[in-house]
């Protein structure tokens, strides 16, 4: 199907004339975002799930629309007022208390790493694990278990094989001071530092298998 046949069965079957050939590709090209219930729509001409179209789930918007919820019935079974929920859809920031986010948890089916970035603390967990590669990792084991809640030797083995990789990476540095490896391992480290969270997970993973 083109963009044209997709707008025109947006406009012809699901009410919405503002639809153009123009609007498909901007949304194809990631330019603009479908509202939710565009996406629906969207899903229901493409004859598949809002949840394929969207890919990986990693806002809050998203995980909802992936499971088929209104924004009504996120905001009813964690007790919060609609428009206090969709606030924080918009802004993409989760300002719901324990017990709110526990439902949330629960009604969305997220992973650990889902609920930490969905609530807003991916930004704190990097902060804190550069800390704990860079220096002591012991004394980050209390304040990323208050960000993450793991098990205290899962968080200590995950810290400890964290700041084992990222020393090495810069031992490898210093090995070769003034060498072109040395300048690979510095943009390893770079990286490393870049997606460290994303290694954290990858750790804690490997540690529970």
């Amino acid at each position: 199907m083109g963009p044209e046949h997709v707008a025109y069965g947006l406009r012809a079957s699901y009410g919405l004339p503002y639809v153009t050939p123009d609007l498909v590709v901007a949304w194809e090209r990631g330019i603009a975002a479908p509202s939710s219930p565009e996406l629906t729509a969207l899903a229901a001409v493409l004859w598949c799930s809002p949840g394929e179209l969207i890919g990986r789930p990693r806002t809050l918007r998203e995980h909802r629309v992936a499971r088929g919820l209104a924004p009504e019935d996120v905001a009813r079974t964690v007790g919060l007022e609609l428009l206090a929920y969709q606030r924080m859809e918009e802004t993409d920031e989760w300002r719901g208390n324990e017990r709110q986010s526990t439902a949330l948890a629960e009604l969305l089916d997220l992973s650990l790493p889902d609920f930490v970035t969905v609530t807003g603390r991916d930004g704190k967990l990097g902060e804190l694990l550069r800390g704990a590669v860079t220096t002591r990792w012991q004394a980050y084991v209390r304040p990323v278990g208050k960000t993450v809640p793991l098990d205290r030797r899962l968080l200590e083995d995950a810290l400890r094989e964290l700041h084992t990789e990222y020393q090495g990476q810069m031992a490898a540095t210093l090995s070769w001071a003034g060498g072109s490896a040395a300048g690979d391992s510095s943009d390893a480290g770079r990286d490393f530092m870049d997606r460290i969270v994303d290694h954290f997970w990858s750790t804690v993973q490997r540690s529970t298998y």
